[in-house]
């Protein structure tokens, strides 16, 4: 049987361990999925997912159901993003040697596997880094609002919401991103 949300929020400010548990489950993988797309790096999308928990954990009692739970936790996940990178000032950096599965990948022949061949494999992971490097030199809010908008599938009226921006703020925001990307990208795209 599936507990109510507000039951979960009411039972977790209340102290319930097994409940705030059960919330974090419905959510965990959003906000991992969220904090890894705008941080570009597994170990520093885990910090932050750890400190958006322990945020909504020490504030959920202030939660005053004026939006959805997840409008708010998102917001929370936003902000812990842009905390981290300013504090972090990371930039992921490229390997110049193949991990070991990437290795793998590219001694598979594409006819005997139907896994791609290793031009494919190249051709895959160059775009993927171009397309990494595009992100990063987008601004923090164009990056956030382009992850939202196009990795998570979120509407505009939700990312206003998320992060407490006007819906028309957020549109100029995607269009000058979108337009950037295009810019950025345009020897990969025909």
């Amino acid at each position: 049987m599936l507990i109510d949300e507000k039951e979960l929020i009411q039972k977790s400010i209340d102290g319930d361990a097994m409940a705030f548990e059960q919330l974090v489950q419905r959510y965990d993988r959003r906000v991992l999925s969220m904090a890894l797309k705008y941080l570009n790096n597994e170990d520093d999308a885990k910090d932050v997912y750890q400190e958006v928990f322990i945020r909504v954990y020490k504030s959920l009692k202030n939660f005053k159901h004026q939006s959805e739970f997840s409008t708010w936790l998102y917001r929370i996940t936003a902000n812990a993003c842009f905390t981290y990178q300013t504090k972090t000032r990371k930039r992921k950096q490229v390997p110049l040697e193949p991990s070991e599965n990437e290795e793998e990948n590219l001694l598979y022949n594409k006819a005997d596997t139907g896994t791609p061949g290793p031009d494919k494999v190249y051709q895959n992971n160059e775009l993927s880094t171009e397309i990494e490097k595009a992100l990063n030199k987008l601004s923090p809010k164009q990056r956030m609002i382009f992850t939202l908008k196009h990795y998570e599938g979120q509407k505009i009226r939700e990312i206003s919401d998320m992060l407490n921006i006007k819906e028309g703020t957020i549109k100029k925001y995607l269009f000058e991103a979108s337009h950037k990307m295009r810019v950025l990208l345009s020897g990969y795209c025909n």
